[in-house]
């Protein structure tokens, strides 16, 4: 990076070629004739006529076709809509509300002694599912376990888990909330018996947890990110320090005598006193391994930054990064030739502040946590073999398993890839991936995007591939995935809070028609 970066102007958004999927329109020529000679050219069709011949433009075979496609069946919809994410919430939730229901009923007076202790018990896994330590033991140990040797659809089942932890996060947080919002309703109902300062910090833990959880609801995450990441975390931090207070105030309030009992071995028998402390170990760790760290900046266009940090990564990982210690991190694919590398990388493609920023005034310094987590990508090493297919910007998460596996296949779609992403990208894919597994498709050159799902059908069973990784935007991520599930192709993509619109909208453009 250089130490004066020279001025420019705002960097513009990436657009729709650069992700490679901008449908260029192909020019239709036909043959016109004067009208005296029209009525003459074929004035017996019996009789030989001298033949003439027009020029045709070969046509790419893999080239995207034109026209109306025909929608996925409402089943691999479903399917699609009903992941993992859902089947894990949904059994998180539907085992607390069965416990709830007996508890509210009357026919399990333990759970209503202890609500307290329900509700911080699920925090405390909710939290957990979102700790970087606790998910990557959780990759090492599947990988370690499970490698190549198991059948295939279990290698898939860990894989779906894996990556849809986040199902248990959230139907964790909310039957934690049930529970805190059941808990609090029971203290005011006694609040003849309870200290106001009792009920006054129960009210704000169950509001500051609600905020919290609102905050992460997906129509706000994706349109507000920094409106997400503000509430979710600093709101969140402080719903800790309230659920300690109101925890250890009800530890030691005595409601028949009306008096505090300041009793420490009494404290620490409690069970929801170590539940908050779990909370608070598994939310402090990640926060142990943030670092300030130099890095070098490569601008090989003003839509692109590559951030180049000291020593090297195994495949499979993200990290999170900010200009900030504490605020407005994000997170991107590593790049690495590998754990003995002197570098690992980051592409930055603009799409809004931050990104923006890192190509308009390019820092020197960067907070990021030296701890990464990890990806689906990192679940890879489970399979013999597979394909790893990414539009534009998603190289970053896709090319370190291409790198450190000879047993993945790489295709990349996108445009003009050497020059909006510069010789150090281009660089890495030739040194370490050999033509016979690259498949690098530029929509400028070959004149629009291709037909993705002919191109993976054919590499799947040329390559003997068992499993697709994909990294695209929100619609070739779901183009891609409807025609794997309707080939039977094992597959995995982004991760898309709203992939429900995709499905509402088209039941409902069925219905109109």
């Amino acid at each position: 990076m250089s130490s004066e970066p020279s001025p420019r102007g705002a960097a513009p958004a990436y657009d729709e070629a650069e992700k490679g999927t901008l449908d260029y329109p192909v020019e239709k020529k036909s043959l016109a004739f004067p009208s005296d000679e029209k009525k003459d050219l074929f004035t017996n069709e019996k009789k030989e006529v001298a033949a003439f011949n027009v020029p045709q433009v070969k046509k790419d075979p893999y080239m995207a076709q034109k026209g109306k496609k025909q929608p996925a069946s409402k089943t691999i919809l479903f399917k699609l809509w009903y992941n993992t994410y859902r089947k894990l919430f949904t059994i998180t939730f539907s085992i607390n509300v069965i416990m709830f229901g007996f508890a509210v009923s009357g026919h399990w007076p333990y759970a209503t002694k202890y609500a307290g202790a329900f509700a911080v018990a699920n925090f405390n896994v909710s939290i957990l599912m979102r700790n970087e330590v606790f998910g990557r033991c959780l990759y090492l140990i599947v990988n370690t376990l499970f490698a190549k040797w198991t059948p295939l659809w279990w290698r898939l089942g860990c894989t779906s888990v894996l990556q849809h932890l986040g199902g248990i996060h959230s139907g964790g947080a909310v039957s934690g909330i049930m529970w805190l919002t059941y808990k609090v309703v029971n203290t005011y109902r006694n609040h003849i018996n309870e200290n106001n300062a009792i009920l006054v910090v129960g009210l704000l833990t169950n509001v500051a947890v609600i905020v919290t959880a609102v905050a992460a609801f997906p129509w706000v995450r994706n349109t507000h990110h920094n409106v997400f990441e503000r509430h979710h975390r600093f709101v969140g931090w402080t719903a800790l320090f309230l659920t300690w207070g109101f925890t250890i105030m009800g530890d030691i309030y005595d409601t028949e005598n009306r008096q505090w009992i300041p009793d420490g071995r009494h404290l620490v028998r409690q069970q929801d006193f170590w539940y908050v402390m779990g909370m608070t170990t598994w939310i402090v760790l990640p926060w142990i391994c943030t670092r300030e760290v130099p890095v070098d900046i490569e601008l090989p266009s003003p839509k692109v930054a590559i951030v180049r940090f000291r020593r090297g990564m195994q495949q499979g990982l993200l990290g999170r990064i900010s200009r900030s210690a504490v605020k407005e991190y994000h997170a991107f694919g590593i790049i690495s030739e590998g754990t003995h590398a002197k570098y690992h990388y980051m592409i930055c493609g603009v799409q809004g502040d931050f990104t923006r920023s890192l190509v308009n005034d390019p820092p020197r310094t960067l907070w990021t946590r030296e701890l990464k987590f990890a990806g689906v990508s990192n679940t890879s090493t489970l399979y013999k073999r597979g394909i790893r297919i990414c539009t534009g910007t998603g190289i970053g998460a896709a090319l370190s398993t291409c790198i450190q596996s000879p047993y993945w296949y790489l295709i990349w779609i996108g445009s003009d890839q050497e020059k909006t992403f510069g010789p150090t990208i281009s660089g890495l894919i030739h040194r370490h991936i050999e033509p016979e597994r690259l498949l690098l498709w530029d929509s400028k050159v070959r004149g629009g995007r291709p037909d993705t799902m002919r191109i993976l059908r054919e590499v799947y069973h040329s390559w003997q591939a068992e499993v697709v990784f994909i990294t695209s935007n929100y619609v070739g991520n779901s183009e891609m995935m409807e025609g794997c599930k309707e080939a039977g192709i094992p597959c995995f993509g982004t991760l898309w809070d709203f992939v429900s619109i995709r499905a509402l909208l088209w039941l409902q453009a069925r219905k109109m028609n």
